[in-house]
């Protein structure tokens, strides 16, 4: 007998109606067209939407975290000086990532830094690479999880940059979409969608190679990011396997504590990457 898809250790000989996925009685949704998974019945739903209030709907995180980066780019340009990092603009000064200015007393800099971008350029492939990924992943994990998800990658990402390059400035969500993918692969993976799974590894790869051959580009940040995502998943996934009580509190707690291990971890290696003069 066949096991479900989402949930390998259940058997089932109920498979959708649309895709021929095997799914168990906690999958299914009921339509005209007899029983459907998950994520076809979503696409279902979709089509049905009237217009102006399909998809965007799906991913409202994905939608606000890209206007929080705008309306970022645009007061770093009202707030004066350059968006660059070798231009010093105010707020890239203020709320760029490094070593000195965390171990100082502005942890803050360990999240701010992800929503500051270093021109126009920076901020349009950082978003577009967002808003990609954020349509995909959102609407089958949930917001919830989805602003999870990031905000570990995030600050992951910040962890890695402050090992690998504590006293470079960094800004961007380079971090966050690192996450996002590792995130996107592995799910789809565990919930049997191996062509989309090839085509999200493939982009992964491919942004590594860009991580590892093109300069001024924070490669602890790409790589925190890409292992944070990559754990926060991993947990997502544990826990959608197995029927556990509670699940949801478990991984609310459990992606909190990551989230906790990377500032802690941030927060110590900017204080040992910065000189004391005492």
């Amino acid at each position: 007998m066949a096991t479900c898809y989402r949930h390998p250790n259940r058997e089932t000989n109920v498979s959708c109606s649309n895709c021929g996925r095997p799914i168990c009685p906690d999958c299914m949704t009921s339509t005209p067209v007899g029983m459907r998974c998950p994520e076809c019945a979503g696409q279902r739903t979709r089509v049905r939407t009237p217009a102006g209030t399909g998809r965007r709907s799906n991913a409202p995180a994905t939608y606000a975290l890209i206007a929080i980066c705008v309306a970022a780019y645009l007061a770093e340009m009202f707030a004066g000086g350059s968006s660059s990092l070798d231009g010093g603009g105010k707020l890239i000064r203020e709320g760029g990532l490094f070593a000195g200015g965390v171990a100082d007393g502005e942890p803050y800099r360990i999240v701010t830094s992800a929503f500051l971008h270093a021109g126009l350029l920076h901020l349009g492939l950082n978003m577009f690479a967002l808003y990609i990924l954020g349509v995909l992943l959102e609407p089958a994990i949930g917001t919830a999880r989805f602003i999870g998800i990031y905000a570990a990658s995030v600050l992951a990402g910040s962890f890695g940059a402050l090992i690998l390059d504590p006293n470079q400035l960094t800004v961007g969500a380079s971090g966050g979409i690192f996450g996002l993918m590792a995130a996107a692969f592995l799910i789809a993976r565990h919930r049997g969608l191996d062509q989309l799974a090839s085509q999200i590894g493939f982009f992964v790869v491919l942004n590594l190679v860009f991580t590892f051959s093109i300069s001024n580009i924070s490669i602890g940040g790409h790589i925190g990011g890409l292992i944070g995502g990559g754990l926060a998943a991993l947990l997502v996934n544990t826990l959608e396997r197995r029927r556990v009580a509670n699940a949801a509190v478990i991984e609310g707690v459990g992606l909190l504590a990551l989230c906790a291990v990377a500032v802690v971890g941030a927060l110590i290696s900017a204080d040992s990457n910065t000189p004391s003069f005492s």
